[in-house]
């Protein structure tokens, strides 16, 4: 990365830029902003022992838990190790998670993910041995078993200097599980289902609902409350086939007005539909006014053409004013952040100035600080 690059990428990450795109791009596939009732991933865990490390694995003295797990493990295969005195650092006890996924068949496989439970350094070049991934009803619906692979690694030296990376008690196996056990659903037989909006909205609702009858022709779908809409299956079609025509429509979601800070990264996200009331703003000795001059621009005399207002808006700082700059009539928030950046602002500045607009009245949007 040159120098000219670097430079452009951190004052794009210290100033705040203002994003408006067309109202087309907006547009949405209705697959991607509802959720379809009984369609979702269900979650497993287990506990297992990793075999295979390179000394890096649990202290036996200082995680029993371990121990037992391998002394009952053992025994399992006639192995008695009860009253000996076990000291392999080559073993870590583990906590197996996985999703499983809608409409998983017997025979899937599934990627789960491996983290050390007790003092265990890393679980690179590690195998884990046969784990049961249980469901929240406490039926075993996946077995997992296989060579982990950890996203990092940790050496050390004799003198106590050691480099780590990432998180090397951390893990993965890919498609390291095999599904056992199917979840009953069947799609096909219902009659009538529930879509669930991902960020609910009335607006958003409505327009779902619209699209999905000006597609049919027929009122299939009600809005029950802005995160619901029912949608009844046709005679003649069954669920999954009425589902797979309809999850393609495009649906431009409506968002509230809102703003999001994180004030420990200083990063701001705000919304184009941010608005700022009439107000007066002073950051220091540095003022900000932002004004909204339309103009009428005339067509040539016989030209046929039409009278049309062209907005003009104006951004003037002044670095050595006393006063306060008032914002004449309602202007985007975007125009307030144009003035910001170019007197260089810093992040936390700019918060304190949003929250202030906030408490003053002067913002029409919601401040959700993360």
């Amino acid at each position: 990365m040159t120098p000219s690059l670097k430079a452009a990428v951190s004052a794009a990450g210290l100033a705040l830029a203002a994003f408006v795109a067309p109202m087309a791009d907006a547009a949405s596939r209705l697959k991607d902003i509802v959720d379809i009732e009984g369609v979702r991933e269900n979650q497993l865990i287990g506990y297992g022992l990793v075999v295979g490390l390179n000394g890096t694995g649990d202290s036996l003295r200082n995680s029993p838990f371990t121990k037992q797990s391998l002394e009952a493990m053992l025994e399992r295969l006639g192995v008695n190790t009860r009253e000996q005195n076990l000291n392999t650092k080559n073993v870590a006890a583990v906590m197996v998670t996985a999703y499983l996924p809608p409409f998983a068949t017997n025979g899937s496989r599934i990627d789960v993910s491996v983290s050390s439970l007790g003092d265990a350094k890393s679980l690179q070049g590690g195998t884990l041995l046969v784990t049961p991934l249980l469901g929240a009803d406490g039926s075993v619906y996946a077995v997992g078993q296989g060579p982990v692979t950890a996203g990092g690694f940790a050496a050390s030296g004799d003198s106590g200097t050691s480099v780590t990376k990432n998180v090397p008690t951390n893990a993965r196996i890919s498609n390291g599980a095999l599904i056992e056990r199917e979840i009953g659903f069947d799609l096909s037989d219902q009659r009538s289902i529930r879509l669930a909006l991902r960020n609910p909205d009335f607006t958003t609702a409505q327009r779902i609902a619209v699209t999905i009858n000006a597609y049919m022709g027929v009122d299939l779908a009600v809005v029950s409350d802005p995160a619901t809409i029912r949608l009844v299956c046709p005679p003649n079609y069954d669920m999954t086939t009425l589902l797979s025509e309809i999850e393609g429509l495009v649906v431009e979601p409506d968002q509230p007005a809102r703003i999001v800070i994180d004030e420990g990264t200083g990063v701001i996200v705000m919304g184009e539909n941010v608005r700022v009331s009439t107000v007066a703003i002073a950051q220091g000795n540095l003022t900000i006014q932002v004004s909204e001059q339309p103009a009428v621009s005339q067509p040539a005399p016989f030209s046929e053409g039409q009278t049309t207002v062209v907005p003009q808006t104006g951004v003037q700082v002044l670095e050595d004013g006393t006063g306060l700059a008032v914002v004449e009539g309602g202007v985007p928030l975007r125009e307030l952040v144009d003035g910001l950046n170019a007197l260089g602002v810093t992040p936390r500045d700019m918060i304190s100035i949003l929250q202030a607009l906030k408490t003053a009245g002067a913002l029409q949007a919601d401040i959700e600080v993360m």
